[in-house]
């Protein structure tokens, strides 16, 4: 991981940008500009017996005399031939038509001031998106993984709004606006740029920079600022892998392994190596998954589930199906298993939708 060449949009928050057509902001600007005249104009022609004309000698305003008078007022030209003479006319014009005069003036000189007013908006949305963000989770890097590994979470219930992004590149980050997730410049390993992400209240961290150097940094500077997260970590190398966990990683995905193995098993099977790919993709297919285990299907051994059930997780420790620990399954149990892709991963296979997990109190 690189330092971000701009040290001044280090740590700097990036909301997705709410797109609009610019042809729709000019509809809009225009159709207001017009309602504020056509609204003013009619007010004036409504009240007109409360208006002079000075050069009129009959001292009554046409139709033509109020959108004049109506022109003039908002541009603030002000040539002083017609004016307000009764006590209603000039009350409207301080309390309606001079505010009236003003919001035209911010319209035609929309264009500086809607740069301000950006900037001011924009520091309400990271004021209102800092006090919200709570429980989220932080993806370290938005290269090839980490755009996977957040595709992976939407696809499975989370909400985008709930994922943070911090990368140092411009490019990444507005890859990832774009996504509609939140960004954060600068470098991860420095604790600044952490703590903009909230890191804190992070319930998970996923860090997938290419350099397994500065994912032990991350890794250990994420675990002091907060010792409760779980931490996914990435590195090229298998013998960094001891590394990464001392560093207080709670699991360690060596990505050039995995792809080494799986060109192997390619090479020696074509098949096999096609259903390791199949397992790997999301939705389609077949997929691994994590569910919990049903009322029901306490007592019984994991081989005897509708389910193909590969490991069962309990008291945090993770058992292959055969085990002899696991070989009647128990409340509580966790259950891993191959199942169609069509299938929510995190619920209930099909059939039991709604019936109680062993977890969960009588």
């Amino acid at each position: 991981m690189h330092v971000a060449s701009n040290p001044a949009s280090v740590g700097r928050v990036s909301l997705p940008e709410r797109t609009r057509s610019p042809w729709w902001e000019l509809g809009r600007r225009v159709l207001l500009a017009l309602a504020i005249l056509i609204g003013t104009w009619l007010l004036v022609w409504f009240d007109r017996d409360g208006y002079r004309d000075g050069n009129d000698p009959t001292n009554t305003l046409s139709l033509l005399d109020a959108f004049y008078y109506t022109t003039v007022t908002l541009s603030t030209t002000g040539y002083g031939d017609i004016a307000p003479v009764s006590d209603g006319a000039r009350l409207v014009n301080a309390l309606v038509i001079t505010p009236a005069r003003i919001g035209f003036l911010v319209l035609l000189i929309g264009t500086t001031l809607e740069v301000l007013a950006s900037q001011g908006r924009e520091m309400f949305r990271v004021s209102r998106w800092r006090k919200k963000m709570d429980e989220h989770v932080v993806v370290i890097g938005y290269g090839t993984k980490g755009r996977s590994a957040i595709e992976t979470l939407v696809s499975n219930g989370y909400d985008r709004s709930a994922i943070v992004v911090v990368d140092p590149g411009p490019v990444a980050l507005e890859e990832a606006n774009r996504d509609q997730l939140v960004g954060i410049a600068g470098d991860a390993t420095r604790r600044g740029v952490l703590r903009q992400a909230g890191v804190e209240k992070a319930t998970h961290v996923i860090i997938t920079t290419d350099r397994d150097d500065s994912n032990v940094l991350v890794t250990l500077t994420v675990r002091q600022l907060n010792p409760d997260a779980w931490i996914v970590a990435s590195v090229r190398e298998q013998e960094n892998v001891p590394l990464m966990r001392q560093s207080g990683a709670n699991s360690v995905i060596t990505s050039s392994d995995a792809v080494g193995r799986l060109l192997g098993l390619s090479s020696m099977s074509p098949m096999l190596g096609s259903v390791m790919e199949d397992l790997m993709t999301y939705g389609e297919g077949l997929e691994v998954a994590e569910r919990d285990l049903l009322v029901n299907e306490v007592g019984k051994q994991p081989q005897r589930l509708p389910d193909q059930v590969i490991a069962v997780i309990r008291d945090e420790k993770v058992y292959r199906y055969f085990d002899p620990v696991v070989s009647l399954l128990a409340r509580g149990d966790r259950l891993i298993v191959v199942r169609p892709a069509k299938e929510l991963p995190w619920a209930p296979r099909p059939g039991t939708h709604g019936e109680d997990t062993s977890d969960e109190d009588d």
